[in-house]
């Protein structure tokens, strides 16, 4: 993947995030560029810094030190207005993050006419036309707790989806699903990729890594460790620490 300078919409330079007064560095100085269309997942073992990494990237977690620019803008500045730039990134977490006392639609809609300032309607034509594309258009007034975790998660998306981001950010998606709707979620992921968003996905689903991504970032220890096409990762990897892990997990 070409990461010209003029391509690049994320870039994070020396990127530490400590916890714990400082005793617990779960980032150590990253620096990465992320390119716009592009798809980069982010695997390793757990407590690597994958989860940190993408908190960061939106300030979910304030780093504490290093930047994030973003679109041109060091969003890591403290004079910046961080929410106007939350609206560009769309987020999709392990846990669905819908509201159980709205109906789907009314979760999709809320953002939208809140801080976009689209009608009523505009907005729930608009997300109506997503839930149809994701096999959903029958279950607009249904409530979360009438949906299964694939479904909830499906919706969870097409919601991040609604506020047109420049870039979305999967943290874990399916690692809270039943086996058996992890391929409904992934199949609404692969979807999304071929639109040519821009997707940053931290995961544990080698084969959606494979398929998918065109940059694959293995982390440990709070750094970013190797990073290549999923081909030189997966078949070559040239780093002892990414060997072994994928040695356990393939």
């Amino acid at each position: 993947m070409n990461t010209d300078k003029n391509d690049v919409i994320i870039s994070v330079r020396g990127l530490s995030k400590h916890f714990a007064g400082g005793s617990i560095h779960a980032l150590n100085g990253v620096d990465a560029d992320i390119a716009r269309g592009e798809v980069v997942v982010v695997i390793g073992p757990s407590g690597s810094g994958k989860s940190t990494f993408l908190r960061c990237l939106n300030l979910l977690e304030m780093p504490t030190e290093g930047k994030v620019i973003f679109e041109g803008t060091d969003i890591t500045d403290a004079s910046i207005n961080i929410n106007l730039h939350r609206q560009k990134m769309g987020m999709v977490f392990q846990h669905f993050n819908l509201f159980p006392h709205m109906t789907v639609l009314d979760n999709m809609t809320l953002a939208p006419v809140k801080l976009l300032k689209r009608s009523k309607a505009e907005a729930e034509a608009k997300a109506r036309s997503l839930l149809d594309r994701v096999g959903l258009g029958d279950r607009a007034g249904a409530y979360p707790n009438q949906l299964s975790g694939g479904q909830k998660q499906r919706v969870a998306i097409v919601s991040a989806l609604c506020m047109e981001p420049d870039v979305m950010l999967f943290d874990e998606p399916t690692s809270a699903l039943d086996p058996e709707m992890v391929g409904e979620v992934l199949e609404v992921m692969k979807d999304l990729a071929r639109t040519g968003m821009t997707m940053v996905v931290v995961t544990h689903e080698m084969g959606f890594a494979r398929e998918v991504g065109d940059r694959v970032m293995f982390m440990d220890g709070g750094r970013l460790i190797e990073q290549g096409t999923p081909q030189e990762i997966f078949s070559n990897p040239q780093n002892q620490r990414t060997r072994d892990f994928l040695s356990k997990i393939l």
